[in-house]
């Protein structure tokens, strides 16, 4: 009795860890932005972006007041591909939180950001992503950013 009993448990382990093939396109996604990220490529974070896609973030202000701020797309990878060689940046991604709906996705990461290999911020991303015909594409980009409380 206690074989059948561990090798039903088994089974139940792996089926509630499995990722469904739909949340493995959109972890991808969200890596492939990362990853054109990292290299400064502003053809492959546009690969992985709806062309109407919108990017916040939620930070302090120099007085410590919470802020909401935008950004344009264009100025954003501006700023990525404009950054010196000399200058090392890395984004870690700690965790990933995937739910999808239909044609709607949101991946929730959390990270922590790193200047020339120093701590730098944490926080959080929140992807919001749409399916059309040519796969999933990232339609919304907000994220936190906090020097204290991180993990």
């Amino acid at each position: 009795m206690r074989p059948i009993f561990l090798v039903i448990t088994l089974l139940i382990g792996l089926n509630t860890t499995a990722q469904h093939p739909e949340e493995i396109k959109v972890k991808q996604v969200v890596d492939d932005f990362f990853t054109g990220f990292h290299a400064q490529d502003s053809v492959a974070i546009k690969n992985t972006v709806h062309p109407e896609v919108v990017l916040q973030t939620i930070g302090m202000d120099k007085n410590g007041n919470k802020i909401l701020k935008s950004e344009d797309f264009s100025d954003f990878l501006g700023s990525i591909v404009s950054i010196p060689d000399s200058v090392n940046f890395q984004e870690r991604l700690t965790n990933y939180t995937i739910q999808i709906d239909g044609a709607m996705a949101n991946a929730w990461t959390s990270y922590e950001f790193w200047l020339n290999d120093e701590f730098h911020h944490c926080g959080v991303n929140s992807f919001q992503l749409f399916k059309d015909t040519e796969g999933w594409r990232i339609i919304y980009l907000i994220d936190t950013r906090r020097k204290e409380d991180c993990p």
